[in-house]
């Protein structure tokens, strides 16, 4: 009975320090969680305006610009792919890694040959072990993106969609990315930033309903959307990773909640465990006891006769 209350003490001890490790993780955490919703919620602004912009122009320029107009018959994509740079948050990457992967599929059977682009080195791992080819990868920020870290991403996206498909460009830019509803809720979700679609960017600014004013453009229409649509994309992007990071601390600080709650209960079972070992062995050497003064006393009878 001794050498199996060790064991139990041993696996207490252990389990305590795990426990003592996804508490501090936890904790670190539900504050980055917290940074993450102040950045988010100081985007959305700046995000809204610049999409009312590009809104105001795209529907008030004659010409049709190349970054606002569908291809005839579209054979290229690029899909850029918000993924962790550290795992134990759950199902957060494997989620993106499915969105990105069905949205993949969608495209190829539309007849697209799509270009993955991917942030964060747990999506990177899961493509190259498969042995899939990436265009793009980017380490090192996912838990905490800056806007400088989005025009780094942006700057080839956009020049692909600037290049003809037939000269290695794209002709659709998709984004998948697990979006923060709530400390509770994080949904894998998948949108397409460009060609740009001027209705459904007019419901998502809040304009559909409001008279749209009209605009001289100088030098030209054109030129402003050259100007305004990169910093369109790199909101959007910046957007999105702020989203994902969020998303990535709210899942680790549930996971390790989880983590650390199961540590707890492991540990009142197997304190519960060595205290039925610790008692079996008390009652054991009790009845060793109470064997060895019987059989002095008998011995001690039989002596005396």
């Amino acid at each position: 009975m001794g050498a199996q209350l060790r064991v139990y003490k041993r696996r207490i001890k252990s389990v305590t320090a795990t426990k003592k490790i996804t508490k501090a993780m936890e904790m670190i955490a539900a504050s980055r969680v917290v940074k993450a919703q102040r950045k988010v919620t100081a985007s959305t602004p700046y995000a809204t305006e610049l999409t009312r912009a590009v809104t105001a122009v795209a529907t008030g320029a004659n010409d049709k610009h190349p970054l606002t107009t569908e291809a005839e018959a579209p054979t290229r994509a690029a899909v850029l792919l918000l993924s962790s740079d550290r795992g134990l948050a759950g199902a957060f990457n494997s989620n993106a890694i499915k969105a990105a992967e069905k949205l993949t599929k969608q495209l190829q059977d539309a007849g697209r040959e799509v270009d993955t682009y991917i942030v964060g080195r747990r999506g990177i791992a899961h493509y190259n072990f498969r042995e899939r080819k990436i265009a793009g990868q980017w380490t090192g920020f996912t838990d905490a993106p800056s806007y400088a870290d989005a025009k780094t991403i942006a700057a080839p996206l956009i020049e692909a969609i600037e290049t003809d498909s037939a000269e290695g460009g794209v002709d659709e830019l998709h984004i998948v990315y697990t979006e923060f509803i709530s400390m509770m809720t994080q949904e894998a979700a998948g949108d397409r930033l460009l060609p740009l679609s001027l209705d459904k960017v007019a419901e998502e600014a809040g304009t559909t309903d409001e008279a749209r004013p009209l605009y001289d453009f100088e030098p030209s229409a054109e030129d402003v959307l050259d100007a305004l649509l990169p910093r369109y994309v790199e909101s959007r992007i910046y957007n999105a990773l702020l989203q994902s990071a969020a998303s990535k601390h709210a899942a680790t600080r549930r996971a390790m909640k989880s983590a650390t709650d199961n540590a707890g209960d492991l540990i009142n079972a197997l304190t519960r465990s060595a205290n039925a070992a610790r008692q079996a062995e008390i009652t054991q050497e009790i009845s060793e006891i109470v064997g060895g003064a019987s059989a002095l006393a008998d011995a001690s009878a039989g002596s005396d006769k």
